[in-house]
């Protein structure tokens, strides 16, 4: 969403642009993780991974939980209503997309795209508040993170293998087995690199970027060969150290490009 916005504008837009797509951002996630923490609290609480969650352990409870996702939603309706009137109308969409996620895994293996839509929309989102009107160059960006989050999210799944067999619940590792969903996320983070380089042409990036996407697949590559089907211990660090550090070197780049490589 950062790093949509500054490539949107060419540099920093006024301080409350930054200030409202930042709540946004937040309050966005903060609804959608709670109302799925509501849905999904009779399967976290027989999940041995899942069942020390603030709800099925009685941390927190569902009333409590609900209060949290109207507020959230109040607060994202409000900063999007502050972005602007199409940002305020596409909010609705947004948000319902964002809960209709937490009941996929009842009926689709699809449910990794999804979930990979919902992290999408912040750049578009985000671009729509700087200049209220669509272009390509944000939906390529949005394909490529869904291709990411739902690459990396399969990945996930696999520690839940036989849960999930057991509860019914739909995924790429239920319907292809753990091997080739480990294939499908290959397949899908190949996608995600190749979105990045078309997002670089359209946004007129520089060569710096295409260096930076290449150092991306690195990642990548170490995050998929360090995920065995047979030794699943590894996950959490594929998960959360490389897409996190993915994540890091995306923005940094772009911060390089428009301040650095293309001042305006």
């Amino acid at each position: 969403a950062l790093a949509s916005m500054l490539i949107a504008k060419g540099g920093w837009p006024d301080k409350w642009t930054i200030i409202w797509i930042l709540v946004a951002m937040v309050s966005a996630r903060t609804a959608a993780m709670s109302f799925n923490r509501i849905v999904d609290r009779h399967i976290d609480a027989q999940n041995p991974r899942t069942q020390n969650r603030e709800i099925p352990a009685g941390k927190v409870s569902v009333a409590e939980a609900a209060a949290l996702v109207n507020i959230s939603s109040a607060i994202f309706l409000f900063a999007a209503f502050r972005l602007g009137t199409l940002t305020f109308w596409l909010a609705f969409p947004a948000l319902f997309m964002l809960f209709f996620y937490s009941y996929c895994k009842r009926f689709t293996s699809l449910a990794h795209l999804v979930l990979g839509l919902c992290l999408g929309i912040a750049p578009v989102g985000a671009w729509l508040a700087v200049k209220q009107s669509f272009a390509l160059a944000p939906l390529v960006l949005a394909a490529a993170i869904m291709f990411w989050v739902a690459g990396f999210d399969i990945i996930y799944a696999t520690m839940d293998a036989e849960f999930d067999r057991k509860m019914r619940l739909h995924s790429m590792v239920q319907r292809f087995g753990i091997p080739g969903a480990l294939n499908v996320a290959r397949l899908f983070h190949l996608l995600f690199i190749g979105l990045l380089f078309w997002f670089g042409t359209l946004a007129g990036l520089s060569v710096w970027f295409s260096y930076a996407v290449g150092l991306i697949a690195l990642f990548l590559l170490i995050e998929h060969a360090i995920v065995n089907p047979n030794d699943l211990r590894r996950v959490n660090a594929a998960f959360f150290t490389f897409n996190g550090i993915i994540s890091v070197v995306f923005l940094a780049v772009v911060v390089a490009e428009i301040f650095y490589l293309h001042p305006a």
